[in-house]
């Protein structure tokens, strides 16, 4: 697979040299803006009113997690695009080359899990409100579970070997799959479907179906409180950064497995390429795949961000449509009161009452 070490092959070729330093900069750029966007986004998440966002909470700690594994690979990777060589035993090779399948598929499937909630939400809002935050964990286990067993065949089949002496007696190692062809072919076409195109149909099919819903809902709206049209742009805003997340994952991945898919199927017509080519579009979609792990922090900041501003404006709604609350306290009293008798509905995972 091309984000993996053994791309840095033809990186020495003639002519290309220079692309590796180039490529091992923007990496490690990425790297330390990636891991730090995601510490962030998790201090951000230990707010107590996230805590209690139920899926929210646990969906985006489980995206962060996995950009953050998927992160850690990067220095592994410019150490072996710059001494064109492995040096992490055949350990390393099944651990690491393992890695970006483990968190491609986690990250797929949160995004799929996300989109499911906000659509019980609106379309099954009574079954959704049963959902717990211990369930959206189960969940969560069951996902990890998921992209573990899907990875599992690359890292028990793949294997260090030694490569043929240079022209100087030097033996480089590399970390080669072991299976035949034809099956190395069927697996990644399975990978394909099972973190790219499947996941992207249905999650294609729940937005189309939540837009339906909302549209319904915008035309049978009468007009009410300015505060009640501000829940509504908040609303919309948190369903809007969702999409983009789900965009983003798409925008990243889909160059990445649109060429494995070339190389797989169409070998024939890529021969046509120079080395250099080859290796300008291995960098690129290596350079994309890590890019969605900085693109998400920005996107989960802002989606935090906007889905405290809405419980804050509901907390503020319940306080003064409660006769009892409102009559024992001031309105920043009476929010805090409100807020924290009275758990928050799930704008993602559960309905608006």
């Amino acid at each position: 697979m091309s984000n993996s070490p053994n791309g840095s092959t033809t990186a020495g070729s003639a002519g290309v040299v220079w692309v590796t330093p180039l490529l091992g900069a923007t990496l490690v750029t990425m790297c330390v803006l990636g891991v730090t966007g995601n510490l962030y986004t998790l201090a951000i998440m230990r707010s107590a009113t996230l805590r209690r966002a139920g899926s929210m909470y646990v969906f985006i700690l489980n995206l962060a997690a996995a950009d953050l594994l998927y992160l850690g690979t990067i220095p592994f990777v410019v150490c072996t695009y710059f001494a064109h060589d492995w040096f992490f035993g055949e350990m390393g090779c099944r651990l690491l080359l393992s890695l970006d399948l483990l968190t491609m598929h986690a990250s797929v499937f949160v995004l799929v899990a996300m989109s499911l909630e906000r659509y019980r939400a609106v379309a099954a809002p009574f079954r959704a409100r049963r959902s717990t935050t211990r369930n959206h964990w189960l969940m969560a286990l069951g996902i990890w579970a998921a992209a573990f067993v899907l990875t599992l065949p690359m890292m028990v089949m793949i294997r260090l070997r030694e490569g043929r002496p240079s022209t100087v007696g030097l033996v480089k190692r590399i970390c080669f799959p072991t299976w035949t062809p034809e099956a190395f072919k069927a697996y990644l076409t399975a990978l394909f479907f099972t973190s790219m195109l499947l996941p992207g149909l249905l999650m294609v099919g729940l937005y189309t179906g939540l837009a339906r819903h909302y549209w319904a809902a915008q035309a049978n709206l009468t007009h009410g409180s300015s505060s009640s049209a501000r829940r509504r742009r908040l609303k919309h805003k948190v369903v809007g950064m969702i999409f983009c997340i789900v965009v983003a994952y798409w925008a990243c991945f889909l160059p990445f497995w649109g060429w494995q898919m070339a190389k797989l199927f169409s070998s024939e017509s890529l021969r046509s390429l120079s080395a250099a080519a080859h290796t300008y579009v291995n960098f690129f979609v290596t350079c994309l795949t890590y890019g969605n792990s900085c693109v998400n922090p920005l996107l989960y900041t802002l989606l935090t961000r906007n889905y405290q501003d809405y419980l804050a404006q509901r907390a503020t709604k319940m306080c003064h449509s409660a006769p009892l609350v409102q009559h024992n306290c001031n309105d920043n009293d009476c929010f805090q009161t409100s807020f924290s008798n009275t758990p928050p509905s799930l704008l993602i995972g559960q309905p608006e009452r």
